[in-house]
Parts: structure tokens; C-alpha cells; sequence
């Protein structure tokens, strides 16, 4: 019971984490949208860079992609609290039951996994050109953030059983 619990409130963990990321992207819309104009901007990667080509100047599209994010990052938090809660309840019951209530949890930590990393580090870092800025580069926080998502469904995916701790 001692590992079922674990995994519920690691997966309740990030559903609070990525509750608060969401929540500061809402609340604090016009600070963190100017993170995502400049990077789609590209206004500070390295003057000389041959990939700037790649900006996108609309400030349209600058929101909908921060509307996008906030999306998968709120739709992150969702899923972790429905995952996290459904296995808390089945923590008592049969190994089983437990496994079958992962489904949850591991789509919730799958799009949190694939908006830090494809969405962060890919998109943003290698597309944009964001770890070139000095001031805009969020491929630091991304990677601490789409590593630690990873080790929590990893170790949620690891099968219960019966006998388990």
C-alpha cells in the first residue's frame, strides 16, 4: 500500500504543480505572454543567427499559442488531479483494480510530458532559437520540469501487485 500511495500523491504532485503553472499564466496573462511574444519573435537569439527566418510576427498567433499552452498545461493539472484521486481510492483495493486506474494519470502526465518537451524544449528551444536569449531562454525550467513528469509516470507505469510494499 506504502507504493500505491506514493504514486498517488507524486501524481497529485505534479497535478498541483502544473495547477499552479496554469494559474500564474492566467492570472499574470500579460508578464508571462511577453515570454512567448519574444520567443516566437526570435528578437533575442544571437544577431548573427541564420535561423531567424523562422519568427513569427503575428501577435495572433503569439496568442493563441500562449492560449494553447495554458490549455495543455491546465488540461495537465486536470487529468494528474482525476489520476491522482481515482488511484488514492483504489490504493486499498487489488493490484488489479490499482493498475487499471493508471489510464488517468498517464494521460496526464503524458501531455505534460509532450507541452515541456515537445512544446518548450523542441518548439521553443530548438525552432525559436530560445536558448540563444539571455532574457527569454526557458530551456532550463522546461528540462527540470518535463524530467521530473517523466520519473513520475515511469515509476507509475511500474506494475502493482499484491504483494507489493
Amino acid at each position: 500500500m506504502t507504493i500505491r500511495l506514493s504514486k498517488s500523491f507524486m501524481v497529485l504532485a505534479i497535478a498541483f504543480f502544473a495547477s499552479l503553472v496554469a494559474f500564474g499564466n492566467i492570472t499574470d496573462y500579460g508578464s508571462n505572454f511577453a515570454f512567448v511574444h519574444h520567443v516566437f519573435l526570435m528578437d533575442t537569439v544571437f544577431p548573427d543567427s541564420s535561423i531567424r527566418y523562422r519568427a513569427i510576427e503575428s501577435e495572433a498567433l503569439h496568442h493563441a499559442g500562449y492560449i494553447f499552452i495554458i490549455a495543455l498545461e491546465t488540461l495537465t493539472a486536470l487529468l494528474c488531479w482525476v489520476g491522482g484521486f481515482k488511484l488514492l481510492a483504489a490504493s486499498g483495493g487489488s493490484a488489479k483494480e490499482f493498475n487499471a486506474r493508471k489510464k488517468w494519470a498517464i494521460v496526464g502526465l503524458t501531455i505534460g510530458f509532450l507541452t515541456w518537451q515537445v512544446g518548450f524544449m523542441s518548439i521553443g528551444g530548438e525552432w525559436f532559437g530560445m536558448w540563444m536569449s539571455e532574457q527569454w531562454n526557458g530551456v532550463p525550467s522546461a528540462f527540470r520540469f518535463f524530467i521530473t513528469i517523466i520519473a513520475v509516470l515511469i515509476y507509475l507505469v511500474l506494475p502493482d501487485t499484491d504483494d507489493a510494499v
